[in-house]
C-alpha cells in the first residue's frame, strides 16, 4: 500500500530530467500521474507507467500559456475526478548557456520568466479551485539553492527561482485557509539526463558546487525522491510556506 493510493499528481515538466524522477516517484507510491510537458510526455508516460504502482498519461502542454492549462487541467479533472498533487517543476535553466547580465538578451529573460514563474501561477490559478473545493491539496514549487547563495552568469535563472520562493510563501498564506499545504523544494546541482546532455553546466559549476557540499558528491535525481514524497504525502500535514533544501548541506536555511 502506497503513501499516494487513490489520489491524483500533476507534474510539469515530467517528460525529462527531474520531472521524470518525480513522476515515477509519485507513481510508485500509488499515484495517478499527470505528465505535463511541451514534448515527449506520451512516451515517458508509459515508461512511467510500465514501471509499475499507479498509473500514468501524458498531455501536451505549454505552462507559459493560459489556455494551454486550463485544458490541460479540464482533461485530468474530467478523467480522475480529482487533483490532489501539484509539483511545480517545468522550467528553462539546462539549455541556458552562463551569460552575464548585460549579455542576457530582452526575450530570453522573458522566456525564462514566462515559464518559470508565470507556469507555476497558471497552474495554481487553474488547479487550485479543485483543491479548495476538496478541502485539501499538496502544491510542491521546484526552485533551487541558488536563490539563497547567488550564482554568476545566470541571473535570469536565479531571480526566477527566487520568485518561486516568494510565490511558495505568499501562497501558502492565502491557501492554509483551505487545508493546501504549499511548499517548495530546492534541489542543488542535481546530475539529471538533462544536466549531463549540457556540457556547459558541468564545466561551469560542478566542480565548485560539490565542494561547498557538506556531503562532498554529485547530487543525483534519487536524493531528493524522499523529500517530494513527504511533502506531497499526509507526512507533511502540518508543514506550509517552507523551502526545503536537498543539496548535500551547500546552503543552510
Amino acid at each position: 500500500m502506497g503513501k499516494l493510493d487513490g489520489e491524483t499528481a500533476i507534474v510539469t515538466g515530467g517528460a525529462h530530467g527531474l520531472g521524470r524522477h518525480f513522476a515515477a516517484a509519485l507513481a510508485r507510491e500509488g499515484a495517478t500521474v499527470a505528465i505535463l510537458d511541451i514534448a515527449g510526455c506520451d512516451s515517458a508516460a508509459a515508461a512511467v507507467g510500465g514501471a509499475g504502482g499507479g498509473a500514468c498519461f501524458g498531455l501536451t502542454v505549454d505552462v507559459s500559456d493560459e489556455a494551454s492549462v486550463a485544458a490541460a487541467v479540464s482533461t485530468i479533472l474530467e478523467r480522475t475526478g480529482r487533483i490532489d498533487i501539484l509539483v511545480n517543476n517545468a522550467a528553462v535553466f539546462s539549455t541556458l548557456p552562463p551569460a552575464g547580465f548585460a549579455e542576457i538578451d530582452v526575450a530570453l529573460w522573458d522566456k525564462v520568466m514566462a515559464v518559470n514563474l508565470r507556469g507555476p501561477f497558471l497552474m495554481v490559478k487553474h488547479v487550485g479551485p479543485a483543491m479548495i473545493a476538496a478541502r485539501r491539496g499538496k502544491i510542491v514549487n521546484i526552485a533551487s539553492g541558488t536563490a539563497y547563495k547567488g550564482m554568476p552568469l545566470m541571473l535570469h535563472y536565479v531571480t526566477s527561482k527566487g520568485g518561486v520562493v516568494a510565490f511558495t510563501r505568499a501562497l501558502s498564506r492565502e491557501l492554509g485557509p483551505h487545508n493546501i499545504c504549499v511548499n517548495t523544494l530546492a534541489p542543488g546541482l542535481t546530475l539529471s539526463d538533462s544536466i549531463l546532455a549540457n556540457e556547459d553546466h558541468i564545466a561551469f559549476a560542478r566542480d565548485r558546487v560539490v565542494a561547498s557540499r557538506a556531503f562532498q558528491r554529485d547530487e543525483h535525481p534519487e536524493d531528493l525522491v524522499g523529500a517530494l514524497i513527504f511533502l506531497a504525502s499526509r507526512d507533511s500535514d502540518f508543514v506550509t510556506g517552507q523551502t526545503i533544501a536537498v543539496d548535500g548541506g551547500s546552503i543552510n536555511t
